[in-house]
Parts: structure tokens; sequence; C-alpha cells
């Protein structure tokens, strides 16, 4: 029997087993299960793939951003838009067969957008191209899901299906769950909350099902089971993902409103032109960026070139982005910006220091 009969089949028995406190044991292992012939089908363990066209793109820019859809619904349009890239367009399905990159020029930032093939049904289990698409989505900070406002919401539950089966994430972070394997002493469970929605059987039933018996289990927030299996895989993406409902000129203004005011959700038109701009504000925001300048000593801060990092930065990240020696060599710092606690005069600053968008920094060597 073939890893895909085999992930039929745990289905199959999933769906007949009824949800309830005796058989969540039960329901446990076939989840594990489940996870680990969809990462095996996923993953091959053979490098080489076919000859011909390279499917995946370096990356590159300040960040990627990842267009996923069915066939047909704009994505090629939104990258010959916003992009000035020519992604092939037409009236049939499965036009794009390759990745295709753009780059977004945004406040001095480069973001890589990639226009991937039409997602099918089935992809998560390599039905069309969908294993490169998913391996490549991986690489994305964030997601673009693009959807046909003309159609069922049905579109969104199957993608949403798809991403998830291959270990895509969307809009949720990692669990607070520290798990550590070991040679010998059995297995260490310690909890810091109640849990609600497993329970210690049930985790040890799962680690029994990847052979597990020596580790150390830390959890720290009410997890369900499929959040422990997550962790205990190790190759989850947990990624950002913004919805991009096309075509709202083909709708009513009833349905646009009701579509706008969903979470993490823009509504736009590639056709019209109808806000794009707003768009690619929403993608700069879900991305987590900031801008940096840097200033030479007597001279201006460089403002063509801004150095961007994710919120949360630090002086040593700075210094990292323009070169690596000099963290090791490094004396001091000065801010001036919002990050500043003497702003608009600098404030004299230590590796540790977070910056915040549009700080400008000198930094000064030994």
């Amino acid at each position: 029997m073939g890893v895909v009969e085999k992930i039929k089949e745990i289905e199959e028995e999933m769906a007949r087993t009824q949800k309830n406190k005796a058989t969540e044991y039960h329901l446990g292992l076939l989840k594990a299960k489940l996870a680990r012939y969809r990462a095996q089908l996923l993953e091959p363990t053979t490098k080489s793939g076919p000859s011909g066209t390279g499917f995946d793109v370096q990356k590159s820019g300040d960040a990627r951003v990842a267009l996923i859809g069915f066939p047909s619904v704009g994505k090629s349009t939104l990258l010959s838009k916003t992009t000035h890239t020519a992604s092939e367009a037409a009236a049939y399905e499965f036009t794009t067969l390759t990745a295709i990159p753009g780059v977004i020029e945004y406040k001095g930032a480069r973001i890589q957008l990639l226009d991937l093939p039409g997602i099918v049904e089935g992809a998560s289990q390599g039905r069309g191209r969908g294993r490169q698409v998913v391996s490549t989505a991986k690489t994305a900070d964030l997601i673009l899901i693009m959807l046909d406002a003309t159609k069922s919401e049905e579109q969104r539950r199957l993608l949403e299906f798809e991403l998830d089966a291959v270990g895509i994430r969307l809009n949720k972070t990692k669990p607070d769950i520290v798990f550590k394997k070991r040679t010998t002493g059995g297995i260490t469970f310690n909890t810091t909350v109640k849990l609600t929605r497993t329970d210690e059987k049930t985790i040890r039933t799962i680690l029994a099902g990847y052979k597990l018996h020596n580790c150390d289990v830390m959890i720290r927030e009410d997890i369900t089971t499929d959040e422990f299996i997550d962790v205990l895989i190790g190759t989850r993406k947990y990624i950002p993902c913004l919805y991009v409902y096309n075509k709202i000129d083909s709708i009513s203004l009833e349905l646009m409103d009701k579509l706008a005011r969903q979470p993490n959700t823009v509504v736009i038109s590639c056709e019209m032109d109808l806000n794009l701009t707003y768009l690619i504000d929403r993608i700069w925001d879900d991305l987590r960026l900031v801008k940096i300048y840097t200033k030479k000593r007597g001279a201006h801060p460089d403002l063509s070139d801004p150095i961007c990092l994710r919120k949360g930065a630090t002086i040593e990240d700075v210094c990292n982005g323009i070169h690596r020696s000099l963290a090791p060599n490094f004396r001091y710092g000065l801010v001036w910006g919002k990050s500043s606690k003497f702003s608009p005069h600098a404030q004299k600053v230590s590796l540790a220091h977070q910056v915040q968008d549009e700080d400008v920094v000198s930094i000064f060597t030994k």
C-alpha cells in the first residue's frame, strides 16, 4: 500500500470514529500517523529531481511574499501591476507553470513577490505541481491567498486545508512547548497551565507512536493534540496571511463590504486598479519590517538605501546588516529617532538597544 492510500485510509478511519473521551487517545495516535505520512509524502528522501527548468527561485530583497490561489483568479495580473514584471496571463487555466518573481519597491525596501502556479485540490498529495508550490510557499515571510470574489467561500476553505495539510499554519504562532530528546531517563512531563483540550495520557500515547521513550516535555499554554504533534514534527511553518479578494467590480456593494470587514482581508480589482495601493501598504504592515538609515560621522543620513529588519531588531542586527565585522569590534552606537530617549537628539546605545522604524544610526568601532 502506497503512502497516499495509507493517508486516505487513516482519514476515513478518523471520519468514522466518534469523538469522545474514550476515543481521544486512539484519535491522537491516528493524527500522529497522518502527520508522519504527510511529511513523508511531501518531503521525499531523494534530492534529485527531473531535469529541466528549476521551479523555485532564489530568495532576494528584504522579504518574500508568496501569491497562492486557484487558477485564473488574477495572480499574474496582480504581479504585473504591482512589480512591473511580465507574468503571462490569459483567460484559460494553468497559464503560469513555474514560479515567477517580481519586486515591489516600497519606501526604499525591496519586497520579492512570487507568482506561484495555481493550486488545485489535492495539491498536498502531489497533484499537479502542488508539492513544489507548497514547498516554495514555506520559504515566504507572508502569504497572499488570492480569491475570486464572485465565487463561493469554498475556495478559501479548500486552500486553507491544502496549506494546513503540508504544515503551513496561517496567522498562528508556534505553541509554547519545550520538547527535548534524551538518551535515557524516560519521559518527564510538566505543565504550567491546566490542559483542557488534550491531556498527559494522549501526549504519552503520541510519543509512544513516534517511538520517543526518553524526552522532556514542558507545556506552557493550553494546547490541542494537533498543536503538540506540530511541535513534535518540528517542520511546521507559522506564516502570516492576507486574504485578497479580486474582481470586486463584479459583485454587489453589500457583498464587498461584508468581505472587506473580515479579519486579515483586503478587497481589490486588478482589472480596474482598485485598492492596489492599500494592498501594498497592508503587505508592508503585515511583514512587520522597520527601515533603519545609517549615518557617517559629520555626514547626512543615507536615505536612499535603508537597512530593512524585522520589528524588535537591535543595534547588533543593524551591525550585521551592514557588515559582519562591525558587531565584534563595536564600541557604541548613536541613535536618532523614535527609539531615542532624547529625541530629536541622539542617544548613546549598546548592541542590545532595540531600534524602531526610520531610526538613524551611527556605529562606532574600536
